[in-house]
């Protein structure tokens, strides 16, 4: 290892990256030994690679590897280091950042370390070991065989539940969803290091740097402690740390290390560039360095990346409850984003671009917040840093989910462990705003009754329970949390509603899952079922069309309810789920793109319907002086932003990052300015049939005879507007003519910053004067539909529009919409769409290599929509509507 040079006194990394090889653990044939692409890596990619199994991600093929899970592998590397070269003093270190999962590390044949913990990072002393040429060896147990184990050695003491997949994942602290999920696949075998391995050459070296920060009242002066650990031969060492601000340094200091490696140094900087949050304003960031000197030369340096905020997590008691908001630098921030699940199954494939691309394909969303979910894993530092640049919050759950956890000794010191060295790698990220400490096991404890008496205030009672994760989520994570990040917000679990119901509506945050869920209510009353925070819900989607053949390649196999379509769906059951929703909103229609589109169209709306509406709860000015607005809802994170293999499931973006259209409904609902019309929705299917009569709301042509009301308001997350007075117009339009059944009305707006303003409040829409009597019959043929279309206009500009359309949508005659495409002027990159009559859900079939920057659009007569394409010929385009004959139609120019 050349990397060591002559004298040197400096910090020197080698990445063990290449030339490992990987066995089967008791293979001794011939041709045992697989070469390995690179490390970070696991055993399914090295297998796929090999040749030895068929992609999991392909038809059944995920059964055909389920033996992998249950082998112990082997991974073996042959590295050399210039032992003349090392300088004297000088330290070696082994450093692991991950490996998955039950690993015995030996170095030379002599055993350095066991690791049962997927989430901790390793550093090994190995002066006494190495030598010039050297062999490293990493045997895997099988995860899943040690779990089942793990069972049956402490089933005397506690009872496992694992409410996703089987029980032997709970006592294992390994990403849970490797168990599988009901969107995932079970690929527990992923034994790998997951994360890089390198040999660490220093004489003395910074472990870490951090800022612990306060404000003044006026945000405008910032003060605290810049804090850090060394470690090595410290003997005089010193530290010099600097504060820059684009290019300029706008702080330095130097000071000695403490006796035992630590290091605090008081800072001050007047007039603070504040990161802030999307729309709110810039992520203005700082890079804070380091450099440690001994007998005046630098050993070594670290530099990061820092942003300072000041984050309260805004609980007090209201008229509606208690609330549950952010207030950044102290202004208060509705958080509109999502869930977010591992990248890939196979994590070690995920790079630092592919997180800079999914993070900023959010934040293009009009996306403010992502909440990395409990069952997956602590993400890599590329997320936040990401996060970071970007203006996106995080909401971090620490790694349990959907089960009762143990609390025996070694389950917890190693958990405790895990906790410490996570929010320590973390904590510089002004992204992270909350941490929480799990998700939905607290649901689990209600689901199985297992003990929980919210008064019972000793947690050393809680430990003799039969729910002893009690202790970690109201205990030990706080603690910890304020030792290693003082200051942030801390949240026992999530949904978590002050130790009352977690489906409480009125504190805390909930998981919404009585649409889909539960007692599958229709998305149109989704104004209903919200409440302060709601941190999950949602509605599947198949993604598109090529997604789905790369996942089903037989084309027989390749319509709605195959074995392998249903196959890939692993919500249970999904068929009559999805299926319901499809057949009470449209026309059911089962080739593969139509009913593809109409998937798409259901979780479309359901977002469109959720988001416009929670976000209204946001809040409204009372016009009263002084009184504060009531944030009756303070964020809304739809499940799932993301897929980890290619399937159908609630993501909004699939799996090779093409959108569905639902991620656009949901852009369009999170502009920074939005406009939002909604109107009367009458349940059409109640199953108390004499009794919804009597209240008329059985009866599909009560709108037709009665009229329909109708709101329109505008969402607004700025603080600052150029024109606060801006111009709303509603149209009335039949959707079978095309033409105005009413005449435009317009209204001048004094537009409330950070709120919602209500236009129009419970206005009755126009009357179809043929069908106004009741003792007459119905005449079809004079039903006369119409939307209600809104538009927001900006200083003069068309900003923002939205369509409430009568429902459900299988009532009514999309034939004859007099579609035409035409490309903008000389520009190979934009369409042009107008129709003569009213559409609905335009979607352009969405591929790898396709962008796009609209899709998902209704299109109203007198109104163009033009769309960005890059990445394909216009000509290539596929497009299909609702209501539309075939299922996906080649775009026309002529």
């Amino acid at each position: 290892m050349g990397e060591f040079m002559n004298g040197s006194r400096a910090s020197t990394r080698v990445e063990l990256k290449d030339g490992w090889m990987l066995k089967q653990a008791g293979d001794e044939s011939e041709n045992a030994w697989l070469p390995v692409q690179a490390v970070p890596t696991d055993v399914y990619r090295e297998l796929l690679a090999n040749k030895k199994i068929a992609d999991p991600f392909e038809d059944l093929n995920e059964l055909s590897v389920r033996w992998v899970a249950d082998q112990d592998w082997v991974y073996k590397k042959h590295f050399g280091v210039d032992l003349q070269a090392v300088s004297p003093g000088a330290r070696l270190d082994l450093v692991f950042e991950g490996l998955d999962t039950f690993a015995t590390v030996y170095l030379n044949g002599k055993e350095i370390l066991t690791s049962e913990n997927m989430f901790l990072s390793h550093r090994v002393n190995v002066n006494d070991h190495c030598r010039s040429d050297n062999v490293l060896e990493i045997v895997f147990d099988s995860a899943r065989l040690r779990g089942q184990k793990l069972l049956e050695e402490h089933s005397h003491e506690h009872r496992f539940i694992a409410r996703q997949t089987e029980d032997g994942r709970i006592p294992v602290r390994k990403a849970q969803y490797h168990w599988g999920w009901d969107w995932g696949p079970i690929l527990v075998g992923t034994s790998g290091p997951w994360k890089p391995v390198y040999i660490d050459c220093y004489v003395a070296r910074i472990d870490d740097i951090w800022v612990e920060s306060q404000f003044s009242d006026d945000l405008k002066d910032c003060s605290g402690y810049i804090h850090g650990n060394t470690a090595g031969d410290l003997n005089g060492a010193k530290v010099s740390i600097s504060l820059t601000y684009g290019g300029e340094q706008v702080f330095r200091t130097e000071c000695v290390v403490g006796t035992d490696g630590s290091i605090k140094c008081p800072f001050a900087i007047s007039s603070v560039k504040l990161w802030c949050p999307q729309p709110y304003g810039a992520p203005l960031r700082y890079r804070l360095d380091a450099a440690l000197y001994r007998d005046g030369t630098v050993v070594d340096e670290k530099s990061k990346m820092i942003g300072f905020r000041k984050v309260e997590l805004v609980q007090t008691p209201d008229a509606s409850g208690k609330s549950f908001y952010f207030r950044i630098n102290g202004t208060d921030i509705f958080a509109g984003g999502s869930c977010w699940i591992p990248g890939s199954s196979y994590l070690s494939e995920l790079s630092k671009e592919k997180y800079y691309d999914w993070i900023e394909l959010l934040q293009r969303g009009n996306q403010n917040m992502v909440r990395v979910w409990g069952g997956g894993i602590y993400e890599d530092d590329a997320f936040y840093d990401a996060c970071d640049e970007l203006g996106v919050l995080v909401w971090q759950d620490f790694c349990f989910a959907c089960g009762n956890y143990p609390a025996y000794p070694s389950f917890m010191q190693s958990f405790e462990l895990e906790a410490r060295q996570n929010i320590q790698r973390l904590r510089s990220h002004p992204s992270l705003v909350i941490w929480a400490g799990s998700n939905e096991d607290y649901q689990v404890q209600e689901r199985y009754k297992l003990h929980y008496d919210y008064s019972d205030k000793d947690p050393q009672s809680w430990l003799k329970s039969n729910f002893p994760a009690r202790y970690y989520y109201e205990y030990l994570l706080p603690k910890v949390v304020q030792e290693e990040h003082p200051g942030a917000a801390y949240h026992p679990t999530s949904p978590w509603g002050d130790g009352k119901d977690t489906a409480d509506p009125t504190v805390g945050d909930i998981h919404q899952w009585n649409i889909w869920h539960g007692t599958m209510e229709k998305y149109q009353y989704a104004d209903s079922l919200g409440g302060r925070f709601v941190s999950e819900f949602g509605m599947e989607a198949y993604p598109h069309l090529e997604t789905i053949l790369s996942a089903v390649t037989k084309p027989e196999q390749q319509y709605p309810g195959s074995m392998t379509m249903d196959f890939h769906n692993k919500a249970i059951g999904h068929e009559r789920r999805l299926v319901s929703y499809v057949a009470e909103n449209f026309q059911l229609k089962t080739d593969l793109p139509s009913f593809t589109h109409l998937t798409q169209m259901v979780q479309a709306e359901a977002m469109s319907y959720a988001y416009k509406h929670w976000r209204r709860a946001w809040g409204t000015h009372t016009g009263t002086q002084g009184q504060p607005i009531e944030r009756k809802c303070g964020g809304i994170l739809v499940w799932q932003f993301n897929d980890c293999w290619p399937t159908m499931s609630w993501a909004i973006v699939d799996y090779y990052g093409i959108r569905k259209p639902a991620y656009y409904s949901i852009s369009r609902a999170l502009k920074p300015i939005t406009i939002a019309v909604s109107r009367t929705v009458r349940d059409w299917s109640k199953k108390k049939m004499n009794e919804m009569l009597e209240l008329g709301q059985v009866d599909p042509t009560t709108e037709a005879r009665e009229g329909t009301v109708y709101n329109v308001w505008i969402a607004n997350s700025t603080g600052v507007v150029a024109a606060s007075e801006v111009k709303v117009e509603v149209r009335f339009v039949s959707i079978k003519t095309g033409s105005s059944v009413l005449p435009t009305q317009g209204r001048a707006v004094q537009m409330d910053t950070n709120s919602t303003t209500d236009v129009w409040k419970d206005q009755v829409g126009p009357l179809n004067a043929d069908l106004c009597d009741p003792t007459k019959p119905f005449d079809l043929d004079k039903y006369d539909p119409y939307i209600i279309h809104a538009t927001l206009y900006l200083q003069g500009i068309r900003t923002s529009t939205d369509t409430a359309w009568p429902e459900p949508f299988k009532f009514l005659d999309f034939a004859d919409r007099g579609l035409k495409f035409k490309k903008s002027g000389d520009k190979a990159t934009q369409v042009i769409i107008t129709a003569d009559k009213p559409v609905k859900g335009l979607v352009f079939e969405e591929t790898r290599v396709m962008r796009l920057n609209d899709n998902n659009f209704d299109i109203v007569p007198g109104e163009d929509v033009l769309v960005e394409v890059e990445g394909v010929p216009l000509n290539e385009l596929r497009y299909t509507y609702v209501g539309a004959p075939v299922g996906s139609i080649k775009i026309d120019f002529t």
